[in-house]
């Protein structure tokens, strides 16, 4: 996302300079990939052990992090230290110590970090925090919000590094943190209360050996019984090819697998998976109003629902998205039925319902280009160019990046204490 980007869409207004990362098989990769998709000379590449050198030498201004979860907070203050900004992807870290390691750090050193949410930027999430920002139903007393993963997508979870939580702070944290900081921002406030139940009752071994299931695996390009798993990933084994999906996995992890080991194929109803799949959320704001909230790994189809109850009235909002499944051939798609692929529309819809008066269906901002209901291409215009007033307020620093992980950090220790957790005792501002 952000390599092409300054490689191609945005290269008037900065220049990517270098890669690090902690598998060179990888970074050749790309260095090829863009050699022939853009024509572009290698970039130099640089172990993790070396980004120190990297600031030095390439002159780095700004360090962007798109490393899993649980480093992330160990190269955005080595970033900052060194004297460049950050930028990371979400969730900014995983837990209350990473996250007060990055709120020091940037005290410490002055530098700045964003945080890109990007669904800030989808037009029609933008249009929500129009309607509550410009007073059309008062107040905000109370949301109730449910996220829907289906069985393309929320797989993609179980069988990647995600499903161990130490890496990635489970699904309230790496995906939560997306609904958590919407509601932080559509409300404009901030998580006070949390309490949460959860568990894992629809992936890993013990589930589907309740459901009958008898053949196991553990990575599906070593099993047989992967080949009738409807939830396995695929990844060819052939060396060379380079332009497709599945020949790009080939690649980045079969290719490279030598290095560290990884191989993103991992049997969802395996053993050892430490993340929830279903969970249930109560949090109570600093402005009063709360949340209800619902998130499902395991559902049929993709999208959210949320309601907001105000003193003039209220709003519905509903999102049918596409699903997503990194590395399938093709991404924006369902998995294929009776041997077709199933495309999926997006409809969406907000309706407001003002007290003694009509309800009134919103007007939908014209549909928009790119991922993430078109809030890909607006964030990284944000990013990289920048310099417009927005009443919206979408872009997101450090302090913003916090509180949308500390619901999800606080609703992980409700889970484990069954008590209700107060956000204000996890980190210091």
């Amino acid at each position: 996302m952000y390599s092409l980007a300054l490689l191609r869409d945005f290269r008037e207004h900065g220049e990517l300079v270098a890669f690090c990362d902690l598998n060179q098989t990888r970074m050749d990769y790309w260095n090829q990939y863009y050699k022939e998709e853009l024509g572009i000379d290698p970039l130099p590449t640089y172990t993790v052990d070396r980004l120190d050198a990297m600031v030095a030498e390439q002159k780095v201004d700004t360090v962007i992090v798109t490393t899993m979860d649980r480093v992330h907070h160990r190269y955005i203050c080595r970033a900052m230290e060194l004297g460049c900004d950050a930028i990371t992807e979400k969730p900014m870290t995983v837990d209350a110590e990473k996250c007060q390691q990055i709120l020091d750090t940037v005290k410490e050193t002055g530098k700045s970090l964003r945080v890109t949410f990007n669904y800030r930027y989808a037009p029609r999430n933008s249009k929500v925090r129009e309607l509550i920002q410009d007073g059309v139903i008062g107040d905000v007393i109370s949301v109730h919000f449910e996220w829907l993963l289906d069985t393309v997508h929320g797989a993609n979870y179980f069988r990647r590094w995600h499903r161990f939580k130490p890496n990635s702070g489970g699904l309230m944290v790496h995906k939560a943190t997306h609904h958590f900081d919407l509601v932080n921002w559509w409300i404009d406030s901030r998580p006070k209360t949390v309490f949460a139940m959860g568990g894992l009752r629809f992936y890993g071994r013990e589930n589907a050996e309740l459901r009958g299931v008898q053949n196991f695996y553990e990575h599906a390009h070593l099993s047989e019984h992967s080949k009738n798993d409807p939830f396995a990933l695929h990844i060819p084994q052939n060396k060379g090819a380079q332009k497709d999906k599945k020949s790009k996995l080939t690649g980045l992890y079969m290719d490279a697998k030598h290095e560290d080991g990884y191989v993103p194929d991992y049997s969802v109803f395996g053993d050892g998976i430490s993340i929830e799949d279903d969970m249930a959320v109560m949090v109570r704001y600093a402005n009063k109003a709360t949340l209800t909230y619902h998130l499902t790994a395991y559902s049929p189809w993709e999208g959210y629902r949320v309601s907001f109850n105000g003193t003039k009235g209220r709003i519905e909002y509903n999102v049918q998205e596409k699903s997503y499944n990194s590395g399938a051939e093709d991404d924006a798609n369902q998995a294929p039925v009776d041997g077709k692929v199933l495309e999926v529309p997006e409809p969406t819809n907000i309706f407001v319902r003002p007290h003694w008066q009509k309800p009134i269906q919103v007007e939908m901002p014209q549909k928009s280009e790119g991922g993430h209901g078109g809030g890909d291409r607006r964030l990284l215009d944000d990013i990289f160019v920048g310099g417009k007033d927005d009443p919206l307020k979408r872009a997101a620093n450090h302090v913003g990046g916090a509180y949308s992980i500390l619901t999800g950090i606080a609703a992980n220790r409700s889970f484990n204490t069954a008590s209700p957790v107060e956000v204000d005792e996890l980190v210091k501002f």
